[in-house]
């Protein structure tokens, strides 16, 4: 009898830790990606960068396939696509480009809060910088719908800041521009995100140059 009732208490304990050793290897796979991510994208020089993404991005679809139910796997694999298309050029960059509006509108769906705001962001850069219709989905009133959703969840984001102020220089709006830009001067890189987040912050401050 004992045997027994402990035999269940550890299948039950078991199928409590399964669950949660599922959760902590997709977490992992998560940071490795976004790792590799970082180097890829601060590091290797330009001739590099297009091979190695399209392999990392390949990676992340993989893993989001396998955990259909998680937001951020789908959140890092539209994120890697976006930095995919911006290295390629036409029609590819535009396929490359809706993968990840794709990717990032499903991360959305699971997770309103878009990993942190990094979903709202990367797509509003997408819609900032794809051709409008009918040859792409480019639409300016959804880009800064994004950004604006992306500011009310992380507000001082160096990211987020440097990408509206992109998009509101392009707009014709300098002082909107400007403020945006210096608030990504002004802003805290995350440190799981050091290297991209200093990049951006040194893009601000050439855009605040020329504003």
């Amino acid at each position: 009898m004992i045997r027994r009732h402990l035999l269940a208490t550890a299948l039950g304990l078991g199928l409590a830790i399964a669950p949660l050793t599922h959760l902590l290897a997709w977490e992992a796979q998560v940071d490795a990606l976004k790792s590799r991510w970082e180097r890829v994208t601060t590091e290797l020089p330009e001739g590099e960068r297009r091979g190695a993404l399209k392999e990392l991005s390949g990676e992340a679809e993989r893993l989001a396939e396998a955990h259909p139910d998680a937001a951020m796997p789908r959140v890092w694999h539209g994120i890697i696509e976006a930095s995919h298309a911006r290295e390629r050029s036409g029609l590819g960059a535009l396929g490359s480009a809706r993968r990840a509006r794709d990717a990032l509108e499903q991360a959305v769906e699971l997770d309103p809060q878009g990993g942190n705001g990094s979903a709202y962001v990367t797509l509003g850069a997408l819609y900032h910088r794809a051709p409008g219709r009918p040859l792409g989905f480019g639409n300016r009133d959804t880009a800064e719908h994004m950004f604006r959703r992306a500011l009310e969840i992380r507000p001082e984001g160096i990211d987020v800041n440097f990408y509206y102020a992109a998009f509101l220089a392009d707009e014709g709006r300098a002082d909107e521009a400007r403020e945006h830009a210096r608030r990504a001067v002004e802003g805290r890189a995350r440190a799981d995100r050091q290297a991209s987040d200093e990049a951006l912050r040194q893009q601000a401050r050439a855009l605040l140059s020329r504003l």
